[in-house]
């Protein structure tokens, strides 16, 4: 039930139970209030504790959410959206109670436009299915965060992913949102035209806004063709300094890869182990290039000039779809491999991202805090834009334990802040980062945003305690 702040910030336990009365009496059995349910929709991939809602709402329309979220504006009970609970940074916890609302229900394909190459889908659609539906019209949709996430969490979290150093991120891909503000109104913020100057950018105001200013239950989306070619393959370098190096060469000549993956040696012993492959453990590059037969073939020939030049290669090509999509799931399946090299630990991913120049001297600097600190910390990173991962191997039943990752992480954050980076390229704040923010924007910046969401939530009810706190 709702905790000690919450009887002061928001409802007391009594209008909750008029609320909830009201919840069930309207949308009948799509309202769950069993203890499993809702801490299986607080579940966090983090040491931060299960904070479960007081009910959950499986919404199966638009109608739904917008019915939920008045009755709890009414009331100023807290609401938090749910997708596919896939977040790394406690986004969809409940540290004041209220009502989960799980979007999984709202997943058709509404219409998909092949000449405008742009498609509508509701939140709940997963990416994966989105491309399923996709290749038979010679389309897909590049954003590819790894675990199979709902579109609408995607666009929440500004979501990011292997293929962003050709393909962007969320914020560059959708182009339209339907959303249910904290009062139950539904806005759309754009058209579906490509560019518009008209008024000011809610849709970029709300793609990584974490639920925090109102719930997506609709969005616009770019889609891609399928390129003529795809060739993809793996390079082994001597050093992790040799492989960014590489990396950095191959942005800076102007390459157009797809996909240039990092994974230091111990991500390499742990992906041999587990995905079954037969790489030597060393640091190495997975990458992708798309194009044309001719093009692709250059721009994979160029690479391996660049790697040769850092020490790297041989560069092997995987030829066959079933090796690139082996290859592929070997760097998405990072997660699960590591959990045996600390049997009992949890796997915590953070991440941060510098400028691309800095990217050498920052992943260089954190493998000798992981070896100082005596941590299991493999090093994976989307390194194309800058952004790299650590997957720190914790006993969280050991607060010493727990203390040490939280150095290790608050020394991460910070050695990018240092490099003018940031302390999060692509997981989100959620309740995990939050503490970071105020040395990456300042007081001002925090104030302003602050502002924009009093603004639109004068009652804080839209998923209270993630990025800000009012």
């Amino acid at each position: 039930m709702l905790g000690a702040a919450a009887k002061t910030s928001f409802a007391n336990e009594e209008t909750l139970g008029q609320a909830l009365a009201e919840l069930s009496a309207q949308l009948g059995n799509k309202v769950v209030m069993s203890r499993p349910v809702r801490e299986q929709h607080a579940n966090v991939t983090t040491f931060l504790p299960n904070e479960p809602a007081d009910a959950v709402v499986f919404a199966a329309s638009v109608e739904d959410v917008q019915a939920a979220v008045r009755i709890c504006a009414a009331h100023k009970i807290p609401v938090i959206a749910w997708g596919a609970g896939t977040s790394l940074e406690g986004h969809v916890n409940a540290p004041y109670g209220g009502v989960c609302i799980d979007l999984s229900g709202l997943n058709r394909i509404l219409a998909v436009n092949t000449e405008d190459l742009d498609c509508v889908i509701e939140p709940g659609v997963t990416r994966k299915r989105l491309n399923e539906e996709l290749r038979d019209q010679g389309l897909f949709f590049p954003i590819d965060p790894g675990a199979d996430a709902s579109l609408g969490g995607m666009a929440s979290t500004r979501a990011s992913g292997t293929n962003a150093v050709r393909y962007g991120t969320m914020k560059d891909n959708v182009l339209s949102l339907k959303v249910v503000m904290p009062s139950g109104e539904l806005i759309t913020t754009s058209r579906r035209a490509r560019k518009s100057s008209a008024g000011y950018d809610l849709t970029r105001l709300f793609i990584g806004a974490e639920g925090t200013l109102g719930i997506i239950v609709e969005i616009t989306l770019k889609l891609y063709g399928i390129p003529e070619s795809v060739v993809a393959g793996v390079c082994p370098f001597p050093t992790i300094s040799d492989a960014c190096n590489a990396v950095i060469q191959t942005i800076q000549s102007g390459i157009p890869v797809a996909r240039i993956e990092l994974l230091d040696e111990v991500q390499v012993r742990a992906s041999n182990a587990y995905a079954k492959l037969t790489l030597p453990e060393t640091p190495h590059l997975f990458l992708e290039f798309h194009g044309t037969e001719a093009g692709a073939a250059e721009q994979a020939e160029r690479f391996g000039e660049i790697a040769a030049d850092n020490g790297g290669g041989p560069f092997a090509f995987a030829g066959k779809a079933e090796d690139r999509t082996k290859l592929w799931q070997a760097r998405h399946d990072a997660y699960w491999s590591v959990l045996p090299l600390r049997p009992g630990a949890k796997a915590v991913a953070t991440d941060v991202c510098v400028p691309i120049s800095r990217l050498a001297e920052c992943v260089e600097a954190t493998k000798a805090d992981i070896v100082e600190m005596g941590l299991v910390a493999p090093i994976v990173g989307h390194v194309g834009d800058g952004n790299f991962h650590t997957t720190l191997m914790v006993d969280v039943t050991d607060e010493a334990d727990i203390a040490k990752a939280e150095v290790f992480m608050k020394r991460l954050v910070e050695r990018a802040l240092a490099m003018e980076g940031t302390c999060t390229g692509e997981h989100g704040v959620g309740e995990g980062k939050k503490k970071y923010l105020l040395a990456e924007h300042g007081a001002g910046t925090l104030e302003a945003m602050r502002s924009i969401k009093h603004a639109f939530d004068p009652h804080n009810i839209m998923n209270p305690g993630k990025i800000l706190s009012m």
